[in-house]
């Protein structure tokens, strides 16, 4: 077991550092603490400002769903899902840790093992999927050839990953500033009447199609949640909680329902089945060039959030490492965990010819699975068991106060994932008997989150909350803070 003493020591620092990060999912200290929350949203608005998102407003209008009802199922299940995602954020400047560190005190120093082989399954899956959606259009727009697009994508994503949190923050905001007047001018010229629709417009409306489209986005932001404070972890303490989760909430939400809708439209008018054909297709109706200029800066943000699923994946990969080995926390070792998970994602996406929007929506439905229970879980020890109260250092031995195997977590976290098994539709593989009753519809992720959290909540009310105070103090003592 490495201690925090033992860990590589980051430079003390006022601002962003242009070098290789030092720190990877050991404690950040005060003085090494920098940033806005202000820029926290632009940051999560730039997450979700690209083709995937573009994709998710397909599916309603790809059952029969009208345009309007569409519109409302995607902006209620982005603003449900994003609720989850966003009260992450606190935790990163109150505890100074990357998230699944902090969930060592609902399962354990080893038992974390459990939601880590989930949130490690996200990032890796999002990549694969990112791949094949980018290097496919841009095979049937360019040409260009699936294998080395593939290639580059995972060299730039695994080098911003590398140089780290910092960087990450540096290429977002830029991104930002560069995505946003484009997607203004192709939704303007939509608005205006410059882009004229291909087909009429229709107001279907059904109930499978309605729930459909709301559980994929609600899933779609849900699965953010194990991102968040790996980029809030170095802000200042001190930071009103309030203002951090509303600036995360819309920035996630408002990119998520302006592309869904913009993808809806292009659905439903346009018949587009492609994101990134439709987009460059109507911005060139608007000038020359707008659209493909659109396509390769919305490249370049899908490639940058790569580089965030890789720098959360490579956090994740380490924490599950450290529950059973000697794992210094390094640079070498970052970088290690980087590329490994590179030639992992690209290695699974090289051998994909499948559809890019079943193995979205396949793939959205396997995280809400596995991520659900833990988020009710690990939300509901922070805000209303814990309230915020660790022992810093314990996170990082198993004789700590947290203990080896966290049972109360573990089990609310089995007996959700259980109580949502019949609500599972997983095309072609599995069908609940409430999915199949439902019509297909799959809304597991309401019982997951309820039961899990409920269960929680009750199994954890004999906790002996005033035995961790002592361990508080001295972890607090020693590292110099007052958490």
């Amino acid at each position: 077991m490495v201690t925090l003493a033992d860990t590589e020591a980051g430079s003390i620092r006022n601002g962003p550092s242009l070098g290789i990060e030092t720190r990877s999912i050991d404690f950040v200290p005060p003085a090494e603490r920098h940033g806005k929350v202000s820029a926290q949203g632009p940051f999560w608005f730039l997450g979700n400002f690209q083709f995937f998102t573009i994709a998710i407003g397909f599916i309603g209008p790809g059952m029969g769903l009208g345009f309007g009802a569409t519109i409302l199922a995607s902006v209620l299940g982005i603003l449900f899902g994003t609720l989850f995602m966003a009260f992450h954020a606190s935790q990163g400047p109150d505890l100074g840790l990357p998230q699944m560190i902090q969930s060592r005190a609902q399962f354990g120093y080893r038992g974390v093992i459990i939601p880590l082989l989930g949130t490690l399954f996200t990032f890796a899956g999002f990549n694969v999927v990112d791949t094949v959606l980018i290097s496919q259009g841009l095979n049937h727009l360019f040409g260009w050839q699936i294998p080395t697009v593939a290639l580059m994508l995972g060299a730039v994503a695994a080098i911003i990953a590398i140089f780290g949190h910092d960087w990450l923050h540096i290429v977002f905001r830029v991104l930002f500033w560069v995505s946003l007047p484009l997607y203004v001018i192709v939704s303007g010229a939509i608005l205006f009447g410059i882009i004229t629709p291909h087909a009429a417009g229709h107001t279907s409306f059904g109930w499978i199609a309605f729930a459909a489209q709301f559980a994929a986005c609600a899933a779609y932001n849900i699965t953010y949640a194990p991102y968040v404070s790996d980029y809030t972890r170095y802000l200042p303490t001190g930071q009103k909680r309030a203002a951090l989760v509303l600036n995360v909430y819309i920035g996630a939400s408002g990119a998520a329902i302006w592309l869904i809708i913009l993808g809806a439209w292009l659905a439903t008018y346009l018949g587009a089945s492609d994101g990134m054909v439709a987009v460059s297709s109507a911005g060139n109706v608007v000038f020359p060039y707008l659209g493909t200029l659109t396509v390769l800066v919305s490249v370049a943000a899908l490639t940058a959030t790569m580089g965030l699923n890789a720098y959360s994946g490579m956090l994740t990969l380490i924490t599950g490492l450290d529950c059973f080995a000697n794992i210094p926390f390094s640079r070498g070792v970052r970088i290690s965990g980087v590329l490994a998970l590179a030639i992992v994602w690209l290695t699974i996406s090289l051998s994909l010819n499948a559809n890019a929007i079943n193995a979205l929506y396949d793939a959205l439905s396997m995280m809400l699975y596995l991520l659900v229970p833990w988020t009710a879980v690990n939300l509901m020890d922070y805000f209303f068991v814990r309230k915020g109260h660790y022992a810093i250092e314990d996170f990082f031995t198993p004789k700590g106060i947290y203990g080896a195997w966290g049972g109360r977590g573990l089990l609310a976290y089995a007996v959700g994932f259980a109580t949502s098994v019949p609500f599972f539709n997983l095309a072609g593989l599995y069908e609940g008997p409430i999915a199949h009753a439902l019509g297909g519809v799959d809304i597991s992720w309401a019982p997951g989150l309820l039961v899990s959290g409920v269960v929680y909540y009750l199994i954890t009310r004999n906790l002996d909350l005033s035995a961790e105070r002592s361990a508080i103090a001295a972890s607090n003592e020693a590292l110099g803070t007052n958490l």
